[in-house]
């Protein structure tokens, strides 16, 4: 990509919050979305023996919390972190909405995460924490599981995030990362013309995110095929619209 870091932000976050308000009425994002559940919960062990209850997660682009409200059921907290104000303020009014939004086990932060000490995730944890009852915490929050959902192909350095997901992480804390595949030049439809600005890459490549994930320290790395999704991509370059299949990875590993 030509863009600099902030300009390729910019133009993300301009998207997704004139996208905001319609998200999760697209019935793609959330066909997507649900997969990627079903995913983390068959990759992840502590989603079928019911230890994931104990778990803490940090989702990275949560977006208006089409998977953290899926997750949370499942899980102790969850924070959210987004860059785009829109989509946190989605995520927000759905909260909101909730029979009890004052014992919710979830919240979200609108920032890019560069560390793992961030005052806005920390004080995100802490909240939730008071919420159940934990008073004293006197060392900085740390997550049991990462997660993200079509996030890292927006991402501008691979390795930057991932070091720090892993600082994030508490000692034995995994990741469960999923993204569609850059499976070579026909990825590239998956997105519209018109909304290619700001895309740092075409999907993830199997073997290159596998290498980053074990070079930043993690144990047990593993990049899967987690699901195909089939969504229909627009007319260019002489061929018609049509119905594309798009293979998505999950991305594992624990600290």
């Amino acid at each position: 990509m030509s863009l600099t870091t902030a300009s390729s932000q910019e133009v993300n976050n301009l998207r997704f919050n004139a996208e905001a308000a319609a998200w999760d009425s697209n019935k793609k994002h959330v066909e997507s979305v649900e997969m990627a559940f079903e995913a983390i919960k068959r990759f992840v062990p502590a989603f079928s023996d019911g230890s994931s209850k104990d778990f803490d997660v940090l989702e990275i682009g949560c977006g208006t919390g089409l998977l953290s409200f899926r997750l949370a059921p499942h899980v102790r907290s969850l924070v959210g972190v987004d860059t785009a104000d829109g989509m946190i303020a989605a995520f927000n009014q759905k909260v909101a909405a909730l029979p009890n939004p004052d014992k919710a086990n979830l919240a979200a932060v609108n920032v890019l995460v560069q560390e793992a000490d961030d005052v806005h995730i920390q004080g995100a944890a802490a909240a939730l924490a008071t919420r159940r009852g934990e008073s004293g915490h006197d060392q900085p929050y740390r997550f049991d599981l990462v997660v993200s959902h079509l996030t890292l192909h927006h991402i501008p350095s691979l390795p930057d995030i991932l070091a720090t997901i892993f600082q994030c992480l508490k000692p034995g804390g995994r990741i469960a990362l999923t993204d569609y595949e850059d499976f070579g030049p026909d990825a590239v439809p998956f997105h519209p013309k018109d909304k290619r600005e700001g895309v740092e890459r075409h999907g993830i490549k199997k073997s290159e995110i596998e290498s980053m994930i074990d070079g930043t320290g993690f144990n047990q790395p593993r990049v899967e095929q987690a699901y195909v999704l089939t969504k229909e991509v627009e007319a260019e370059d002489g061929k018609p619209a049509r119905q594309m299949d798009f293979p998505f990875l999950i991305c594992l590993g624990q600290r």
